[in-house]
């Protein structure tokens, strides 16, 4: 590089700019070239750091860790021994003890000598963080959903094209090749046209009453909750899919999830994950549908408030309907196929497509073994969605899962919540982003922020 007269973070800015401009950059520059065939010296490698540390963070940093071109620089949590110990797993992948951890995500975002972050704390803390890595310049690795307001969703969306960042939201699916053979068997019409699709996700569990309890020494209980409304502390709240010290079973409903102070539950944390491939399979990735009805049942008791089951009726310009679902609800709809209910399911009116993590089937069976050719429609291939993020700034090209389509998913699922809430149709125009005629539902596309925290 430096035969080029460009150093590394000059040439990530300059491909990340012309990547959120539609310009493609036809440098890229190899993990050779920094360094000589090997590993690339740590001056010459991409500098990251970690934001969010529990279950999905410290997966998100083992990944980024395994890459070559990489080096994880800093980690961020409000709880002390969540950074103590992503500090001792990055120190002690290098052999050294360089690793810096903070308390407060913007010491991290405002570093000059950080180029991306990856973003993985609670959802009502995401496109906060979003906007203070954007207004820094810093490239982000973005854990779904985008957040709990429509409205942020929005600015944090104006914000990366911007600051030509680039950004890639955590839907990895679309960096599985069985979800994106699906999606081209129904976009090149293999199915014929496409009528129905249903999606089955597992739905938002019950939730007792929280205790309140001292707040731990090592933690930053305000700097947990942030911009969500004060409640007492509890572990429940704050630690998902974890224990007690001292204890040895999961308390399965002791998660944030599904408490619509910090997440919509699983109708859009989970959710998001099968809306996206409908709407890459569909084709309606810069688009949306234009009625969202439908109902779902929350808990009469206890400290969860989010939609337990739910059935959801999205229609589309075309004629399409997406029907979002939980799993429960998913097996029994009427047009399923017997055996199914996690997972994607695309209805032609000549043959079906199904997938998920676990597997893919057709009708008819020889679908699955039928090759997309080179003049059908070719969807973005990745093959690690870390890598394609990695990759994308320095091709200076979008990755799998660029803004813009990330906040159309979104935004289903959001509708969708806000739909069974009130329990009637709403209408949305995909073009304008807007609630037609509906006053209620149009309030409930912005969320308030507890003070001093804003948009």
């Amino acid at each position: 590089m430096s035969q080029n007269g460009m150093n590394r973070r000059r040439f990530l800015r300059r491909a990340a700019g012309a990547a959120s401009a539609g310009v493609a950059v036809p440098w890229f520059v190899p993990s050779s070239a920094l360094g000589g065939a090997g590993r690339p010296a740590a001056s010459e490698r991409i500098a990251m750091a970690c934001i969010g540390l529990g279950i999905q963070g410290t997966g998100n940093m083992r990944a980024f860790l395994g890459q070559g071109d990489v080096q994880v620089k800093a980690v961020c949590d409000v709880s002390e021994s969540q950074r103590q110990k992503g500090k001792a797993l990055v120190d002690g992948h290098y052999g050294n003890e360089d690793c810096i951890a903070c308390v407060d995500f913007r010491e991290v975002c405002s570093r000059p000598d950080i180029d991306v972050v990856s973003l993985a704390t609670p959802d009502h803390w995401h496109v906060l963080i979003g906007l203070e890595a954007a207004r820094h310049g810093k490239h982000m690795y973005y854990e779904k959903p985008i957040g709990w307001s429509f409205r942020a969703g929005q600015m944090l969306r104006d914000a990366v094209h911007r600051h030509g960042v680039v950004f890639q939201f955590g839907t990895q699916q679309r960096s599985e090749r069985n979800f994106r053979f699906a999606c081209e068997l129904v976009r090149n019409g293999r199915i014929g046209a496409l009528q129905t699709i249903l999606v089955g996700v597992p739905g938002s569990v019950a939730v007792p009453e929280l205790p309140s309890e001292p707040v731990p020494e090592d933690l930053d209980y305000e700097m947990w909750l942030g911009p969500a409304r004060w409640a007492p502390y509890s572990f429940e709240r704050c630690r998902p899919y974890t224990h007690r010290p001292g204890e040895s079973w999961t308390r399965n409903y002791s998660t944030w999830y599904h408490l619509s102070d910090y997440c919509i539950g699983f109708i859009g944390n989970w959710g998001i994950h099968h809306v996206d491939i409908a709407q890459w399979g569909h084709g309606t990735e810069h688009t949306g549908p234009v009625e969202v009805a439908g109902h779902g049942a929350f808990p009469s008791e206890g400290a969860a408030d989010c939609a337990l089951t739910w059935q959801v009726e999205n229609r589309f310009a075309d004629g399409v309907t997406l029907v979002h679902m939980d799993n429960a609800t998913s097996a029994t709809h009427p047009a399923q196929i017997p055996g199914f209910s996690q997972g994607v399911l695309f209805k032609g009116a000549e043959g079906w497509v199904f997938v998920n993590r676990s597997k893919i089937d057709a009708d008819p069976k020889s679908l699955l073994q039928s090759e997309i050719g080179p003049s059908e429609v070719r969807l973005h291939e990745s093959r690690n969605h870390h890598r394609d993020f990695l990759d994308a700034i320095g091709a200076g090209r979008a990755p799998a899962s660029p803004i813009d389509v990330a906040l159309r998913s979104d935004t289903i699922c959001m509708l969708s919540d806000i739909a069974i809430r009130l329990g009637r149709k709403l209408r949305w125009d995909p073009a304008k982003e807007e609630v037609i005629d509906d006053a209620q539902a149009t309030r409930l596309l912005t969320r308030p922020m507890r003070g001093p925290w804003h948009v």
